[in-house]
């Protein structure tokens, strides 16, 4: 078969294209930073366009079995939970794929985790690249661990601080910080929340979206000027105190909210490589080259459609150059539009935009995300 296809990084992304690529026929080989090869967080919403790429993976089936299928409209609320609109109850997305889904971000690194085991696929962890050596026909990659190895080319998977898009091309910005600060947890499902709900209050838009048949994924988005540090000892009082303003649900949520809860607090910030997304025979791809704002579900649905190019693309290239310049002109325009929109919304919140121009772009980057890969 030749020499293998190295793939850097071991979470989403990485793992979605360890497994196109396997599926194209390639050997791939995946190494990951952190020995225990695990995933922390709470919740992770999928849209349909994510689901879709899942379904393109081959894995649509596990990722809903895992996590939970929504079963009704979005929800768009105002800050006392009075329903300003409804969004589509027909598939958008294909025949089987829902509008909308969740899943605990650990049950889908089990489930992605189990289809490499079953695949066969080299991994390798507690190892990172530390260096890479050109060669006319292959690159010569140097791991933490002193072994060195010939690949065909190496895929970047390595997320929004990525060391290697660093040493490659250490002269671009790293990633930006957008203004706002993201809070998420983990609460029980009441039974009436089969879908996603969006609580919009001035200067902050609160939600959540189930990922299993028990909980809820929860979220809080925020403006954060100046970009505080919020130590982690103060996060649930805090979320709390900053959900309060919120009706509905929410004051049974807040009742709720405990230690167990797995309370997380960021800043959010984002990044867009401008093209050539690669240098020599190394590709980066998912957060690596294109890292966006959870505002409409999306990112990791952009990285899982990364891997599903590629992985269609792949078998049509005997130069690698050619196959990372396509790639990059099939990629760069649809994750710019979302990115940037995404981004965009959230500046919309902190500028308290009117709620009705907020859904408008919204619509207009679901109607893009619909748009075939």
């Amino acid at each position: 078969m030749g020499r293998s296809i190295l793939v850097v990084g071991g979470g989403i992304g990485g793992m979605a294209a360890a497994l196109a690529l396997h599926r194209a026929g390639q050997d791939v080989e995946l190494i990951e930073s952190d020995s225990t090869w695990n995933a922390l967080g709470a919740g992770l919403t999928l849209n349909g366009g994510a689901l879709r790429a899942f379904a393109d993976l081959g894995m649509l089936g596990p990722v809903l079995e895992a996590g939970f299928a929504s079963l009704g409209p979005v929800r768009a609320c105002d800050a006392d939970g009075n329903v300003l609109s409804q969004g589509a109850s027909t598939p958008m997305f294909g025949e089987g794929i829902p509008n909308m889904g969740g899943i605990l971000r650990p049950r889908l690194h089990g489930v992605m985790r189990q289809a490499i085991e079953q695949a066969g696929i080299k991994v390798r962890t507690g190892l990172s690249a530390q260096s890479f050596e050109e060669a006319d026909d292959h690159i010569r990659v140097t791991t933490s661990d002193g072994v060195s190895a010939e690949h065909r080319f190496v895929v970047a998977a390595d997320g929004l601080f990525s060391r290697t898009r660093s040493a490659l091309f250490p002269d671009l910005p790293g990633p930006a910080f957008t203004g706002q600060g993201c809070w998420r947890a983990v609460v029980s499902r009441p039974a009436d929340v089969t879908a996603t709900w969006v609580y919009s209050a001035q200067y902050a838009k609160a939600g959540f979206n189930p990922i299993s048949q028990d909980l809820m994924y929860l979220y809080l988005l925020e403006s954060a000027p100046g970009n505080p540090w919020i130590d982690a000892a103060d996060w649930l009082p805090l979320l709390k105190a900053r959900l309060s303003r919120f009706g509905g649900h929410f004051p049974a949520i807040v009742e709720e909210l405990s230690e167990e809860s797995l309370i997380n607090y960021r800043p959010l910030e984002s990044i867009l490589m401008p093209r050539p997304w690669h240098k020599g025979r190394v590709l980066m791809v998912g957060d690596a080259a294109h890292a966006t704002t959870p505002h409409i579900g999306y990112g990791a649905g952009m990285a899982i459609e990364d891997a599903v190019v590629l992985g269609r693309m792949v078998g049509r290239y005997e130069d690698t150059g050619a196959l990372f310049t396509d790639f990059t002109q099939r990629r760069f325009e649809r994750c710019r539009t979302i990115l940037e929109g995404s981004v965009a919304i959230g500046q919309m919140e902190m500028d308290d935009a009117p709620f009705a121009d907020q859904r408008a772009l919204s619509a207009s980057l679901g109607a893009a995300i619909r748009e075939p890969i």
